[in-house]
């Protein structure tokens, strides 16, 4: 699948906003990706998530793990077309935590699946659980990359289906546009 290809899908599940927007990260932006409106199309969301674990299939992991909420889906579908079980960790009094009986063995190799990508936090935080438990992170894969590329090191491999400079502003640096409006958050808590 082309990028274009994948904004048409976004654009036609109307999963790409355009308006005011706060993200997870503390960013605002003009755009934002609310996967779940794409990925309720679960014949859309097999077909996304398979051309994303194509990017990956040559990385040789044990398992799939996604930070919960957005990353679900999108783990478990990259996990069945790779024929990999999936695991995922999920918030506990604001932070990630394995949960639900879910284990990471010592020397399992892990590829990281997530939705959407601005400054990588919640995928931090995987990798971070990960190798606390003894595991090691193959590769990170999500379906958009909207960091520009100042994502931090994940020390492995990351791949994306569509990688996108969508701009991002601190809250003291507002373009005048945004700053005399609302800023709603329709992502994760």
């Amino acid at each position: 699948m082309t990028q274009e290809e994948i904004l048409d899908l976004f654009r036609s599940t109307n999963a790409l906003l355009d308006g005011h927007f706060l993200l997870r990260s503390g960013l605002h932006s003009r755009q934002f990706f609310q996967c779940a409106l794409l990925l309720q199309h679960t014949q859309i969301a097999a077909r996304v998530c398979a051309a994303l674990a194509e990017k990956v299939r040559e990385i040789e992991a044990d398992r799939v793990i996604s930070p919960a909420l957005g990353g679900i889906i999108v783990g478990h579908e990259v996990a069945r077309t790779l024929g990999k079980p999936h695991i995922f960790v999920e918030k506990e009094e604001g932070k990630l935590v394995l949960r639900r009986g879910f284990e990471i063995r010592t020397g399992s190799k892990f590829i990281v699946a997530e939705d959407v990508v601005t400054r990588g936090g919640r995928v931090q935080e995987t990798i971070d659980i990960v190798r606390a438990h003894g595991g090691v992170v193959a590769a990170v894969a999500c379906l958009v990359d909207r960091s520009g590329g100042n994502l931090p090191d994940f020390g492995c491999p990351f791949v994306s289906l569509i990688a996108l400079n969508v701009e991002a502003f601190e809250a003291d640096k507002l373009p005048p546009d945004l700053a005399g409006t609302a800023a709603t958050k329709p992502g994760s808590k």
